[in-house]
């Protein structure tokens, strides 16, 4: 009896031991051998993008756009999908994501090609944030005459309070015309996957737009002075131009806590390329088309602007420092009508702080500095007189 049982436990850890190397015959193959052969992981087929805490797998009509683990190799190398296709297929989708809401025709033709393109991510419920900017920096009289289209980027929200937000965005759409929503989950997650369906938008829909500019709805915009300080509409159009709060030698944050943490087995290089703040970044209109091209053959990153440097990266071109480094804050410049008539952008805005501040500067921009000028010299003459 005991000789049996002892020839029973031995068969039985033979079995076992056979057992754990198939298994890691099945590993070695789909988790190692298979990527390294086809550049892709097993699993993926669709995109896969996050949503909330958890991933969230969701059916697409293209693979363009996709999370995958990275070999250990240079950084931007890791990057690439597919370095041996040099010629993406042409735009023939509006992307991996359908349309929900879309103004396919506002660059129609017989239409004048507008000089500035403004790309506002937002989401469904910041209605406020929406009709202040229509009111001030994001509306078309700031440049009636040159061409100038405000649209508002959204995701879909999920549950029974996204239903309702959707009736009442789908209205909003029908009277301002300037939504464009596709079907992925609104998060700051997949601000990249919004990104780039303003990008691809132009590209497919806008592509003769001169310039274009991506920004967050709680921001401060100076459009006047972007128009005709910066990009000024009587010179000639710039080709491959991309500028904006230049971040220069910035590496990936590795504190697991951090809004902006970037786990090593998604970036493994110890510093990113140069990119632009996504608080607001312009680029001239011809690189719409050729960023979102190049990203069908990058592997996704959730921070957007790091993304959209990698994308600039892979096709060789460095961001443009903006004349003067203050022009684009991605942080709140205390307000007076002198320095706001000096800058482009500024970051964290209410809806309510942004009216009032835009209708003050309209009112004393011509004279914003000299007044500001003569209240100072006006303050330190009191000063002198006090006894």
């Amino acid at each position: 009896m005991q000789w049996r049982r002892r020839h029973c436990c031995t068969q039985a850890a033979k079995v076992l031991y056979l057992l754990s190397l198939l298994g890691l015959l099945i590993f070695l193959v789909h988790q190692v051998w298979l990527p390294q052969l086809t550049g892709l992981p097993w699993w993926r087929g669709h995109p896969v993008v996050y949503g909330g805490d958890k991933l969230q797998s969701t059916k697409a009509k293209s693979n363009t756009i996709g999370l995958s683990p990275l070999q250990e190799e240079p950084a931007l190398d890791a990057l690439i999908i597919n370095s041996t296709r040099t010629q993406p297929q042409e735009l023939v989708t509006d992307g991996p994501f359908a349309y929900i809401i879309n103004e396919p025709d506002k660059c129609s033709e017989g239409t004048i090609p507008p000089f500035l393109i403004l790309l506002i991510a937002t989401e469904a419920r910041q209605v406020e944030a929406r009709n202040a900017i229509r009111q001030t920096w994001g509306n078309e009289s700031v440049a009636p005459a040159l061409g100038f289209i405000r649209l508002f980027l959204l995701g879909k929200t999920a549950g029974e309070l996204g239903l309702v937000q959707q009736k009442m965005l789908e209205s909003e759409s029908r009277r301002y015309h300037d939504i464009i929503q596709q079907d992925f989950l609104d998060s700051y997650k997949n601000l990249t996957v919004k990104t780039m369906m303003g990008i691809n938008w132009v590209a497919k829909h806008c592509p003769n737009a001169a310039y274009v500019m991506k920004t967050d709805s709680d921001m401060f915009v100076n459009t006047e002075y972007l128009i005709h300080k910066l990009l000024r509409p009587d010179q000639e159009r710039r080709k491959n131009y991309f500028t904006g709060n230049n971040m220069r030698g910035f590496a990936p944050n590795r504190n697991k806590n951090s809004k902006w943490y970037m786990p090593p087995e998604s970036y493994p290089g110890n510093k990113y390329p140069t990119f632009c703040s996504g608080t607001g970044y312009v680029f001239s209109g011809d690189l719409a088309c050729k960023i979102y091209r190049v990203s069908q053959q990058i592997r996704y990153l959730h921070l957007e602007d790091v993304y959209v440097g990698v994308c600039l990266a892979q096709l060789g071109i460095e961001p443009t420092p903006p004349p003067n480094e203050f022009l684009f804050n991605h942080w709140r410049v205390s307000y007076s009508s002198c320095k706001y008539s000096h800058l482009i952008t500024s970051h964290g805005f209410h809806p309510n702080e942004l009216l009032k501040y835009w209708h003050h500067l309209q009112s004393n921009k011509h004279n914003a500095c000299i007044n500001a000028l003569k209240e100072r010299m006006s303050r330190t003459h009191s000063h002198r007189l006090r006894p």
